[in-house]
């Protein structure tokens, strides 16, 4: 369900900031910015004088978005976040809503429909998908699963967390000569760069796709409305883009976690109680390589970023451009900066195809291709057989807490830390990785469970191979030490379903990971 907020309404709780309106004044004299109270008139009454005094209230405090959409800068740099750039036409499949909605068909439009998402002041997102360019997107954010909006009231200190893990990306994108379009958003950064659809090294790439099986099933899901044929190549690619934005996830959590005072993690896996005795992480956040490429999408920059406005900001995502983070966390909450920044920064999406080509080797040459390959040898079993295979898996072996993820699924095994418990207990028992993700997939594809997404949307088996593909990974290629698997971390987290004392544990489990190597 979409909420849907007044534009009249949002943001008053800011008045002050820097590069708004001026701030209400109340008394005697005329001031600037000032307004007087109502009173009584003959025709209307204090009813009617009351009513045009908060309308006066609302026009002033509300933040200018309208003026910052208005500007024919943000609209030309918006168009070219959009793949629009001399005698090309716009290239995203679609552009929708960014903020506190997920995928949904009926909130799709053309690109062409941008002038409906800015009258309408919203927070815009476009596709992954694209008719030229084959996207690639890492998020980086803080995260804090006791204070989920922590980031809004101290931004300050979110981001300085961050950045560790933003000075390594910095580093290793910049050692394979990638120079990407650099976000920030409310809670953290994104980093965007494309190469074009057509040429020798996409095709490489999408060679390397890794589940052909798996295709059909996401592309068959495409919107009609949105994209005519079905984009097998598109799909196709992207399953291989996954791979290489693995690698790099995997580059960035090695080099940064030793700097970094919080845990460094891969999509939003739940931890326990850090120094400041709360729940918090910062999140390599690749989790959109867990959908078929039709279902996700990226923030657009110089758009807002309406999450913030139940904590009372009003903020707007702005492509970094060389400034500090100081400096664009200043910018970003003041509607005129926004738009005058608009008039020398870039929005467009920089072509990386020799950086590309250098990340591409790497990850060849990669312990991580490796374990993909042997994650890869195997398949699911097939759909048909599944009553007679994965259905009567037992459970009795494991520990407690990864039998009643699998026993009672909704909605443990759609967290990522769900889905990390059952992994690792798995493979301690000896099962293949991709059969573990077939497990997986036969629990999302049980409508018995209610699940409460739509299943005809995203797709149960390349959503459950990527989160098993994942952290198995990290246990075989060593950057995964298991410290935290066990009962007490596991009850930290919030995944124990057992009275103390009664479990046996996760400790042998973790013993029996830790004393064989993974076969690469």
């Amino acid at each position: 369900m979409i909420v849907k907020e007044n534009p009249q309404t949002a943001g008053i709780p800011i008045l002050s900031r820097a590069g708004s309106r001026p701030p209400l004044r109340s008394g005697k004299g005329p001031s600037a910015g000032a307004v007087s109270l109502p009173s009584r008139t003959r025709n209307g009454g204090a009813r009617r004088a009351s009513q045009n005094f908060q309308n006066t209230l609302i026009a002033l405090a509300r933040p200018a978005s309208s003026q910052v959409y208005e500007d024919h800068f943000v609209r030309k740099r918006l168009e070219e976040f959009l793949g629009r750039s001399l005698g090309r036409n716009l290239t995203a499949h679609y552009i929708t809503q960014a903020d506190n909605c997920l995928y949904q068909r009926g909130n799709l439009r053309k690109p062409t429909e941008l002038d409906w998402f800015l009258q309408n002041e919203m927070d815009i997102a476009r596709s992954l998908g694209d008719t030229e360019s084959l996207l690639f997107h890492l998020d980086v954010e803080y995260v804090n699963f006791d204070i989920p909006g922590q980031a809004f009231p101290d931004p300050h200190r979110a981001f300085e967390l961050q950045q560790p893990v933003i000075t390594t990306i910095d580093t290793l994108l910049y050692g394979w000569g990638i120079k990407p379009l650099h976000i920030l958003t409310g809670q953290g950064h994104h980093f965007v760069w494309r190469i074009p659809r057509v040429s020798p090294l996409a095709a490489e790439i999408a060679s390397l796709s890794p589940a052909p099986e798996l295709l059909e099933p996401c592309t068959e899901r495409i919107p009609h409305e949105i994209c005519p044929e079905r984009d097998m190549e598109g799909q196709r690619a992207f399953g291989a883009v996954a791979l290489l934005m693995e690698f790099v996830a995997h580059r960035v959590r090695a080099a940064a976690a030793r700097h970094s005072s919080l845990p460094v993690e891969m999509t939003a896996v739940h931890v326990g109680p850090c120094h400041a005795g709360q729940r918090e992480i910062i999140s390599i956040d690749i989790s959109e390589y867990g959908d078929p490429l039709h279902a996700r999408m990226v923030r657009m920059p110089f758009t807002r970023y309406r999450k913030a406005l139940a904590q009372g900001a009003s903020l707007w995502a702005v492509p970094v451009d060389g400034m500090t983070t100081a400096q664009s966390l200043e910018i970003r909450g003041n509607g005129a900066a926004v738009a005058d920044l608009a008039h020398r920064a870039s929005g467009a999406i920089p072509d990386q195809t020799p950086g590309t080509e250098r990340l591409l080797s790497a990850y060849e040459a990669s312990a991580l291709c490796c374990f993909h390959k042997e994650f890869y040898s195997s398949k699911h079993d097939p759909p048909s057989i599944w009553s007679q295979t994965y259905d009567r898996t037992p459970l009795d072996f494991l520990p407690h807490c990864a039998r009643h993820i699998l026993t009672c699924p909704n909605d443990r095994l759609l967290k990522p830390a769900g889905i990390q418990i059952v992994t690792r207990s798995l493979l301690a028992q000896g099962w293949h990785p991709r059969h573990i993700a077939g497990l997986i997939r036969s629990k999302f594809a049980d409508s018995s469970y209610s699940w409460g997404i739509d299943w005809n949307d995203y797709e149960p088996g390349t959503r459950a191979d990527f989160y098993v593909r994942l952290f198995a990974g990290l246990y075989a290629t060593g950057l995964d030490q298991l410290v935290d698997m066990n009962c007490v971390s596991t009850a930290e987290k919030g995944f124990c379903f057992q009275y103390p004392g009664i479990c046996p544990g996760l400790e042998k489990e973790r013993h029996n990971l830790l004393s064989r190597k993974y076969p690469l």
